[in-house]
């Protein structure tokens, strides 16, 4: 019946056959020679397209192009800015000075020195010698001896001529003279003659009979190596120094083992007053300010207040001696309250009269008026002063030609130059090291005179080590030649 209506039925269409295969994976020597093949075929096969070809060769033209490009105009550079040949007025101009000279503007523009007021002075001038001998003192012939052989003198300064009678009757005194006027030996020659005539002979274990006071750790080596050739005949005597810097340790080792005749800086006397057991002050027979001024001006007002409180405490009669190259108000108030019933003496010029000692008293210790400031200041009658003003930026080059002139066109010449702060300190030394000193900035050696000398510089301020400024003080001191910068 479905064929006799005309309809056909739908017979549905057949899938297609899926076949799947199941294959080993190619074993890696197989993998590794099909991948050359394919490069073999890569490199035998035509060129890349036009497009791919074009943009491969551009790049390389680019940058040709790029490097002509910074040719060019490297060389328009160098025909623009070349220098112009000079005119005939400049090739004259040019022959004047001479081939390969510069000159610094280090010279130019100076600006001009002023006059500077300067109101006139009277200059009080101080004698240092005498011709007086120490003979002529009643001292022990042992120490007579010893000034005469050890410390080669033979005669006394002013100074010392006017203090040490005073200081041999017992009597307290303030002393002003200038520093270098042999104020030390004017103190330790009676003091050294006291401690040795003394009825019961001292002992090391004593402790100090005599108590010595610097402001400085360079003074106080140099006062104990006066006491020290002082004390040569009379070994009983036992000198000793403490100053900061050292150890601490040793100090107090030297301490218990006893010190006689102690000589110390004020700040590390009060370290050892507050800190150390053994110290004491019952046997002190002499208290000597030195440099009184300079120990005022460093600030050490305070210490002194403690070591004099330290001192009164465990001794009242003694012998006090205060000495200072300058009269000031704090001095004077030192002095007012250390000192009992002073004898002053003061070394002015030439035209006083020494010979009694009437005359050698002439100062009372109270504080200077303001009109005699410029008084207060005396000079040493050998000492020549000379100042120079010259514009800032040439005092480098000045400084630097005085320190040539004198130390290595002159025969043994010793120079001290004071600065005002540690750190120019070093800048100079280690400027002058290296400019003076260095081959690039000595003289070639056929424009040197024949007598020129070498030179030799040192340093010393506060922030070297105890025992570098030790060493350099020591250094300068026994040289004939060098320049020492300080403050």
């Amino acid at each position: 019946m479905a064929a006799a209506s005309g309809v056909l039925p739908q017979v549905p269409e057949p899938r297609p056959a899926v076949f799947r295969t199941f294959s080993k994976p190619r074993p890696a020597h197989a993998r590794r020679q099909a991948a050359a093949t394919k490069r073999k075929c890569q490199a035998s096969s035509e060129a890349p397209p036009a497009k791919r070809r074009s943009k491969a060769s551009f790049l390389p033209a680019k940058k040709t192009a790029a490097k002509e490009t910074r040719r060019t105009l490297k060389g328009k550079a160098q025909r623009t800015f070349s220098p112009k040949k000079p005119s005939a007025g400049a090739r004259d101009g040019d022959q004047e000075q001479k081939p390969g000279a510069k000159t610094s503007s280090l010279f130019k523009n100076n600006p001009e020195i002023p006059e500077l007021p300067r109101p006139v002075v009277e200059q009080v001038q101080e004698k240092v010698f005498t011709s007086d001998a120490f003979q002529a003192l009643d001292l022990h012939p042992h120490l007579i001896s010893t000034i005469n052989t050890v410390l080669k003198m033979s005669s006394m300064t002013s100074v010392q001529k006017q203090s040490i009678p005073v200081l041999l009757e017992g009597r307290d005194a303030l002393v002003r003279s200038q520093t270098g006027s042999g104020k030390t030996l004017a103190y330790c020659i009676p003091m050294v003659q006291s401690l040795q005539a003394m009825q019961s002979k001292i002992q090391r274990g004593d402790g100090p009979y005599a108590l010595i006071l610097v402001p400085t750790r360079e003074l106080a080596l140099q006062s104990f190596d006066t006491v020290q050739k002082l004390l040569k005949p009379f070994t009983w005597i036992v000198p000793g120094v403490l100053m900061g810097g050292e150890k601490r340790k040793s100090e107090k080792a030297r301490l218990r083992k006893g010190i006689n005749i102690l000589i110390s800086t004020p700040g590390r006397l009060v370290d050892h007053i507050k800190s150390t057991k053994n110290i004491h002050f019952r046997q002190i027979r002499w208290l000597i300010l030195d440099e009184a001024d300079r120990i005022l001006d460093l600030g050490f007002e305070k210490d002194l207040t403690v070591i004099l409180n330290a001192v009164n405490a465990e001794c009242q009669e003694r012998q006090n001696v205060l000495l200072s190259a300058t009269l000031t108000e704090g001095v004077a108030r030192l002095a007012d309250i250390s000192l009992h019933d002073p004898v002053s003496i003061s070394v002015l010029d030439e035209s006083h009269d020494l010979s009694s000692p009437e005359s050698e008293a002439s100062l009372e210790a109270s504080p200077p008026q303001a009109t005699d400031e410029l008084d207060s200041f005396a000079i040493p009658a050998g000492l020549e002063q000379h100042v120079v003003v010259v514009p800032s930026k040439l005092r480098l080059v000045c400084l630097a030609a005085f320190i040539l002139q004198k130390c290595k066109f002159e025969r043994d010449q010793k120079v001290i130059v004071f600065f005002s702060s540690c750190e120019l300190v070093e800048f100079h030394y280690i400027l002058f090291l290296q400019t003076l000193l260095s081959d690039s900035g000595a003289l070639a050696p056929e424009r040197l005179p024949a007598t020129s000398m070498p030179l030799k510089f040192l340093r010393l301020h506060s922030a070297l080590e105890q025992e570098e400024r030790t060493a350099v003080f020591q250094d300068f001191t026994h040289s004939k030649t060098g320049i020492l910068f300080c403050t």
